[in-house]
């Protein structure tokens, strides 16, 4: 069992309360329990000085920024496809379509954005301007956008109503804002659509206020003009107007796209890639993107984008994905070191549609109803040894006390012995079934474990090779085990691991 560290005062007190009752008189009587009380007493100092000097283990570059750190653990954010594919019915518009048919009748961010934070999303996304280059707010740039539709009389500014609902609500805004745009005519002409592309840019990170994250990607029809985009200028100037801000693209530099848009990361998936392997828009990096790289040089974590419905923007004859489908994309994606952007596109009046809601609020209370009981607390906990001993800051029973700043560290020497890391629980109570244990790192200290294995009362019930910020394994069946060990057979320096947790998915079939 690890015990907490013992207060120091507690024991000054013990034994100043001691020797105060011994009187002069009774003291040569005593004298060999008295000595007997001071060498426990040096004992425990020792042990206390030793414990408070034992310092965190070095990090493993690369290691995420606090933006980065910050956006995983949001683990789903939301996204909002609207434009004006949403009154034309198609995923990509051409560039030739009116702006007169921009015309929601009953536009309502407030209700886009209640509709996240009754799901506990705290950053959504807006297409400030997708393919066919309409744009949501009046841009000085061009004359497509809201500026020439009938909504709001041509005063209207989409970008500016979603920004002031998010900060009334009092979470997180992003941009996307699409590279390839069918309606300016400058595009394919290097310079001046650079030129264009910037100043648009800068309309969207100076007006708005505070922007979290900002979308770039590589989408382009096959016979697209040829055009060369200067993304390292993009995103200086980015880096320049919003500091804080994370960058999305196939290349980073702050987020990856996971290389599908499905939902689903690689079994595999490392926080860590080499940036000079990426291209924006390289189909051939796909592999890549889903896995990461074990020997990445910088961090880019993978962001999984899937859409709720079938299409990215609102049709009147789609309707959502069923729950097993969005809990299958919430284990292959956050169940799998990554962070889940959900698509739920507006409808033509302006409003998220209430069956899409009711899905999302189905989706939410099934993650609550399996992940908000942990079966590991209460938990006996010990491990393969422990960083500054038995009463330091990194003991075993960090893995359980709910905190994601604490962990449970080894010492070095472990990884040289055959036997090699391990961490165990010994449930108090099994009276009650799990079947999906949590495994996550310590990932402000790089992502470090390569291989892992999972046994309950000495039986092998899963195995692994990457863990990160998350890792679900789902078992085939519940079971009432007593006995959890998590060996991990190969790690980039000692592991460090935050938490383990045991839980009961009602909705797996057995």
């Amino acid at each position: 069992m690890s015990y907490k560290r013992v207060e120091t005062c507690h024991i000054h007190s013990f034994f100043s309360s001691l020797l105060a009752s011994v009187s002069l008189s009774f003291l040569h009587i005593n004298m060999k329990n008295i000595l007997k009380y001071l060498i426990i007493f040096l004992l425990y100092q020792i042990q206390f000085t030793q414990s408070k000097l034992t310092t965190p283990p070095l990090p493993i570059s690369p290691i995420p920024s606090y933006s980065q750190l910050k956006w995983q653990r949001r683990e789903i954010i939301m996204f909002f496809h609207f434009g004006m594919n949403t009154f034309t019915d198609s995923e990509w518009g051409t560039g030739q379509e009116s702006p007169s048919i921009f015309d929601p009748t009953r536009l309502d961010t407030n209700q886009w954005i209640q509709t996240a934070i009754d799901i506990n999303i705290s950053l959504v996304i807006l297409t400030a301007k997708h393919h066919d280059g309409f744009c949501l707010w009046p841009s000085k740039y061009t004359d497509h956008s809201v500026e020439g539709s009938p909504w709001e009389e041509g005063k209207g500014d989409v970008v500016r109503e979603f920004v002031d609902a998010v900060m009334t609500h009092g979470i997180d805004a992003g941009i996307y804002l699409s590279p390839w745009d069918r309606h300016e005519s400058t595009y394919g002409h290097e310079v001046a659509y650079n030129e264009f592309y910037l100043a648009q840019l800068n309309e969207l990170l100076t007006r708005y206020g505070s922007i979290q994250e900002i979308w770039f990607d590589g989408a382009k029809g096959k016979n697209a003009t040829n055009m060369t985009y200067h993304f390292s200028e993009w995103f200086e100037t980015v880096k320049q107007l919003q500091p804080s801000i994370n960058i999305f693209s196939d290349a980073g530099p702050d987020i990856r796209w996971v290389g599908d848009e499905f939902g689903s990361a690689g079994s595999t998936c490392w926080s860590t890639v080499n940036r000079t392997m990426l291209k924006i828009g390289d189909a051939s990096t796909e592999m890549y993107l889903n896995t990461g790289d074990p020997h990445g040089t910088d961090w880019v974590p993978p962001e999984c984008d899937v859409s709720i419905r079938p299409g990215w923007f609102w049709h009147q004859n789609e309707t959502a994905k069923p729950l097993k489908q969005l809990l299958e994309i919430y284990y292959n994606s956050v169940g799998r070191n990554c962070v889940l952007l959900l698509n739920v596109p507006p409808n033509s009046t302006g409003l998220i549609s209430e069956p899409d809601i009711s899905r999302l609020k189905e989706f939410h209370s099934a993650i609550q109803m399996i992940f908000s009981t942990d079966l590991a607390k209460g938990s006996e906990t010990k491990a393969s040894s422990e960083r500054g001993g038995t009463y330091g800051s990194f003991t075993a029973f960090n893995v359980i006390d709910g905190n994601d700043e604490t962990y449970w560290c080894p010492k070095q020497r472990d990884g040289s012995h055959g036997q090699g890391y391990w961490i165990e629980l010994s449930r108090s109570d099994t009276s009650s079934a799990f079947n999906v244990i949590r495994i996550q790192e310590a990932i402000q200290l790089g992502q470090r474990i390569k291989r892992y294995e999972v046994s309950i009362d000495g039986i092998s019930v899963a195995n692994g090779t990457t863990i990160g910020h998350k890792r679900l394994e789902r078992l085939k069946w519940p079971v009432f085990g007593k006995i959890i060990r998590v060996w991990i057979k190969e790690s980039r320096g000692p592991p460090i691991v935050s938490s383990v947790g045991l839980h009961f998915d009602p909705f797996m079939k057995e």
